[in-house]
């Protein structure tokens, strides 16, 4: 991320993200609570084991998948994160592809996250990338355009 931010929960969770690796799923715990609540356009789970399911999930299906956080603004217990999120498909591991995206992260008394929103635009960000759906999802974008 570019900058710097004055809250160690902020700094840390950026942190976390920026360098996630599969092995660091096993490390959520130490930044989500155990009740936390996320949610995002395809998941909606509660619980830091489900959530750990959905970036074991990511490692295994995604080639290379990495965050970069390019803004955070916080205020009292929540911050708010603009990322885009680099990937690649196993079956085109080369051809890398980013999804420009947001996070909504609440803070527990405690500094773990207790709520963790993404905001992206699946339809924009990612079924137009797919070969068999992005005509469609064209086709359908200029039918619905005012």
């Amino acid at each position: 991320m570019n900058g710097t931010v004055d809250d160690s929960r902020v700094s840390a969770i950026v942190a976390l993200f920026e360098k996630l690796t599969q092995a660091d799923v096993a490390r959520l715990p130490e930044f989500y609570a155990s009740d936390v609540v996320f949610k995002d356009p395809f998941n909606q789970v509660q619980g830091v084991a489900a959530v750990q399911r959905i970036f074991a999930h990511m490692f295994s299906t995604l080639s290379n998948p990495h965050f970069v956080v390019c803004d955070a603004v916080h205020q009292r217990n929540a911050c708010f994160l603009t990322w885009d999120f680099v990937f690649g498909f196993k079956q085109a591991p080369h051809a890398m592809h980013t999804i420009h995206g947001a996070s909504h992260l609440v803070f527990s008394d405690t500094g773990l996250v207790t709520l963790h929103r993404d905001y992206w635009d699946a339809a924009e960000e990612l079924y137009e990338k797919l070969p068999v759906l992005k005509f469609l999802m064209r086709w359908l974008k200029r039918r619905l355009q005012a």
